[in-house]
């Protein structure tokens, strides 16, 4: 009876896969990006040369990058949080909706914790590689150097901006670094989906209140 239910199920497991590799993977690597946002080169894309995963999404914001950029650059466990589900991405800490004036002055070395690990007081997250104000941002494995995850904006005009992330990983499947690969691989795109669209409201409320901007640079 079990060997019959698992004959049964296998065609259906061959299904299941085959359309999320054919459809759905290639739905969720490129959420909100145009072919030519895909095909662009961002910065580190040389580090992770052959990625296993290579996600770019993409979301329009109706302000200049001056009013994107300080959301981006105080992302992070312990900081602004991730605009995304908190329950799930920051232990239930509702993230920030204002800016933070001690969380603007990132730079290369600093570490953009994901979570809070034991031993590491700054946190457990990707480490800042380069950094362009207004421009770009780079973040890495610095000690695998399989990972990479860049933030740009490209401005469309004087009040619209293209807000693209790019996400490469190369999955080492013989190492217990997998099971992390995998959350990404399934679970990544609901909440990056969730985080774009969190800095697309914070932005865009803030470029209809500028002075909340000079107000924080100020502190």
């Amino acid at each position: 009876m079990r060997a019959r239910a698992a004959l049964t199920a296998l065609p259906i497991l061959g299904i299941g896969v085959s359309v999320y590799l054919q459809v759905l993977r290639p739905w969720q690597l490129r959420w909100g990006a145009t072919d030519d946002e895909v095909r662009r080169a961002m910065p580190g894309d040389e580090i992770v040369a052959r990625p296993t995963f290579n996600a770019t999404r993409a979301v329009t914001v109706q302000a200049p990058p001056s009013m994107i950029w300080p959301w981006i650059v105080q992302i992070g466990f312990g900081r602004a949080g991730w605009y995304s589900y908190d329950l799930l991405d920051n232990f239930g800490r509702p993230s920030a909706t204002h800016i933070i004036p001690e969380f603007q002055h990132l730079q290369a070395g600093d570490v953009v914790p994901f979570y809070q690990g034991i031993g590491a007081p700054e946190g457990v997250g990707l480490t800042v590689k380069a950094i362009e104000p207004e421009r770009w941002i780079l973040w890495w494995d610095d000690k695998t150097q399989d990972t990479t995850w860049t933030w740009a904006l490209y401005p469309v005009d004087e009040q619209r901006t293209r807000l693209v992330t790019r996400v490469r990983m190369r999955y080492w499947w013989t190492k217990p670094t997998i099971l992390f690969g995998l959350l990404v691989e399934f679970a990544d795109l609901v909440m990056m989906r969730k985080c774009l669209l969190g800095i697309k409201q914070r932005a865009e409320r803030l470029a209809a209140t500028p002075r909340d901007l000079a107000s924080a640079r100020e502190k």
